[in-house]
């Protein structure tokens, strides 16, 4: 089940920041295309120290996930001298994974992606259309503690 981005149940559930055995990973990262690699090479490192290891589908899928959200706030979230943050969240138990992907940018807000056109295929333009495909569900809401938004993505383990 996929949730609606942006929808005001998003916006006032409280985030759970972390309880006793979760595991977390946060950073702040430039806000470059040099910043959206490590990204990708960061959460794979950490999700095979979670004991998500390299090779299985959840691995793959996830750092696909942190690759399309970082890539966005790099192209649609940045703003000049402002650095995007990553957040990692694995709750004790080991359903699921949350990627959150944060910049300072308020005005460009992710949209629904639509299905892709067979007859006129697009170069780029289909991150967020991966991460509604691969994610159990994902949103968006504004930020808390400034401007801008955070963008997620919950992948759910073991259901693949």
């Amino acid at each position: 089940m996929t949730s609606k981005p942006g929808s005001p149940a998003d916006a006032t559930r409280p985030i759970r920041l972390a309880g006793p055995g979760d595991r977390v990973f946060g950073m702040r990262f430039t806000s470059t295309p040099r910043g959206a690699r490590l990204v990708r090479r960061l959460v794979a490192v950490r999700l095979d120290a979670w004991g998500i290891p390299y090779g299985t589908t959840a691995h793959e899928e996830i750092v696909l996930i942190a690759a399309e959200l970082t890539a966005n706030a790099v192209r649609h979230g940045h703003v000049p001298g402002r650095d995007f943050h990553l957040r990692l969240h694995a709750p004790a138990g080991g359903r699921c994974v949350r990627v959150e992907v944060t910049d300072t940018r308020a005005e460009r807000l992710p949209v629904r992606p639509a299905a892709p056109d067979a007859e006129c295929p697009q170069e780029s333009g289909r991150g967020l259309l991966l991460v509604s495909e691969l994610a159990a569900r994902w949103g968006w809401h504004t930020r808390r503690d400034g401007p801008g938004k955070t963008v997620w993505a919950e992948y759910a383990l073991g259901e693949r």
